[in-house]
């Protein structure tokens, strides 16, 4: 402005010409005579009025051109950005539309998408991004914790707060959990997906490492709980790169949401359990999710109904239970140990090493990646859990008889049979050392049939022998054929001879 005063008071005080003027404060004619147009235009002369300062002279110099009116269609910035979340939804197709209704007050093509962006650059940073519908959720934890006090001993733990936000509506959703570990975080997942009701096609976190066993810029690799909770669902867990928050923006605001909104305004309250918390938290979620949007249309909860809503998958019908996985090796008694108890697996997998999927109530053991058996979760210690199906023949045989069931197979064979299995397991000390011997007579009835094995052990009961080589012996000599009581002998006549003495001989 300086100058500008300088050229005019050199051209009406000292009549200079344009050219020596511009000598004088070294500029060049065409400025000295553009000063001097501006000047005649304002109205203004020398000299100045005292106050007119250098802000009020350049806004009476540089006077803004009145504004035109536009010749052209508006355009509604917020919903061309609402809709552009839709699936198959393109700046090509809402322009057609836009100039379908505008006629020719229409924009073209070009200025249609180049207002657009224009509009959408002045947005946030986490808004500039195009999130599809009903295709992603992205997940994370709130920075600051919750105290949770202990009513009993006084003892502080600190609770943290999940958060989970959908891409294309921002709907949000938030609770409390004691941690932030494997279970904290598939928990906390789940419950998500039954608030929205639905599967989205991608779940976004972190890099936790309860979730992520490697961490990968390009191929991520997710635990082995995490693949399962992925495959109950019928999704994936594809976690942002590691140390870009920016793929994972929408969150980053949904949380800072969540702290301004839910926990500034528990800040004051006292909590004694986890339980009571996470209530104080879902109290106030339905407030954040109806709060009008600043710039867009709508809310949250609205933008949900419509945009991700009808794009997301329905949720399985049964709850995921997470479990533990363990490697063990198969004892030579085909069972594997867990926590002090046994159980049994097919014996063909002795010393094989195999996979234990320990839930809450049942122990899976998988092979090769096939599960080949599964028990009820026993806590007993020095118990076993067995499944007949995996024993040797030999040993399901000897364990599914018992003195009550052989004592019926021998009956129906006949008295003698039954008979002698009850000696049989009376004599030994304890009922199973007879077990063998019964099974021996088993065989031999298959072998030779009832009716030859019931005259076999008729005639070992009458002389006096329970043992199974006893009758396995009288079979093999073919005895039980033979008549059980011997023919009578004749009465033997003594000779007579001087040393034979008769009766009379002691009288």
């Amino acid at each position: 402005m300086r100058k500008i005063r300088d050229v005019l008071r050199y051209r009406h005080s000292t009549g200079l010409s344009l050219e020596a003027i511009a000598r004088a404060l070294n500029i060049s004619k065409g400025v000295v005579a553009k000063y001097l147009r501006l000047a005649a235009a304002a109205g203004l002369g020398w000299p100045l009025p005292e106050e007119l300062d250098d802000t009020a002279l350049e806004r009476r110099l540089y006077r803004e051109p009145a504004a035109r009116v536009p010749t052209f269609a508006d355009l509604d910035y917020a919903l061309i950005h609402q809709e552009l979340k839709r699936k198959g939804v393109t700046l090509t197709l809402l322009w057609e539309e836009y100039q379908s209704s505008a006629g020719d007050t229409a924009l073209q093509y070009t200025a249609f998408c180049a207002r657009y962006h224009a509009w959408a650059g002045k947005l946030k940073r986490s808004m500039r991004q195009v999130h599809r519908a009903g295709e992603k959720l992205f997940a994370d934890y709130a920075g600051p914790t919750v105290p949770l006090i202990d009513a009993e001993t006084g003892e502080i733990r600190q609770a943290s707060i999940f958060v989970a936000v959908l891409g294309a509506s921002s709907y949000t959703f938030a609770c409390a959990t004691a941690a932030q570990k494997q279970a904290d975080w598939l928990c906390g997942l789940a419950r998500a997906l039954a608030f929205i009701g639905g599967v989205p096609q991608i779940i976004v976190p972190d890099n936790p490492r309860a979730l992520i066993a490697k961490a990968n810029r390009y191929e991520p690799e997710p635990t082995r709980g995490t693949s399962e909770f992925a495959a109950h669902y019928g999704t994936v867990v594809l976690p942002a790169r590691p140390r870009k928050p920016q793929d994972k923006a929408k969150v980053e605001s949904g949380v800072q949401v969540v702290e301004r909104w839910i926990l500034a305004r528990l800040r004051h309250r006292q909590f004694f359990c986890l339980a009571e918390l996470d209530a104080a938290v879902a109290e106030l979620l339905p407030g954040l999710n109806n709060r009008p949007f600043k710039k867009l249309p709508g809310c949250r909860r609205e933008a949900f109904e419509r945009l991700d809503a009808p794009y997301l998958r329905a949720l399985p019908a049964s709850a995921f239970v997470l479990a533990q996985w363990k490697r063990a090796r198969v004892n030579i008694d085909y069972h594997i140990e867990f926590e002090g108890h046994y159980y049994s697996v097919p014996h063909a997998l002795v010393r094989e090493e195999v996979e234990l999927r320990i839930a809450h109530g049942t122990v899976e053991i998988l092979a090769r990646g096939r599960r080949v058996a599964s028990h009820a979760r026993n806590s007993h210690k020095g118990g076993y859990s067995t499944v007949a199906d995996h024993m040797p023949a030999a040993h399901r045989a000897h364990a599914e008889w018992s003195p009550r069931k052989l004592m019926t197979w021998a009956a129906s064979i006949g008295p003698a049979t039954g008979e002698l299995v009850k000696r049989l397991l009376i004599e030994w000390q304890h009922p199973e050392q007879g077990y063998r011997s019964c099974l021996g007579l088993m065989r031999l009835a298959r072998n030779v049939g009832h009716e030859r094995l019931e005259a076999a052990c008729t005639r070992a009961l009458a002389i006096g022998v329970y043992r199974y080589r006893s009758v396995a012996s009288i079979l093999d000599k073919g005895l039980d054929r033979q008549p059980l009581t011997p023919p009578e002998q004749a009465e033997l006549a003594l000779p007579d001879h001087a040393n034979v003495r008769g009766p009379t001989y002691y009288h």
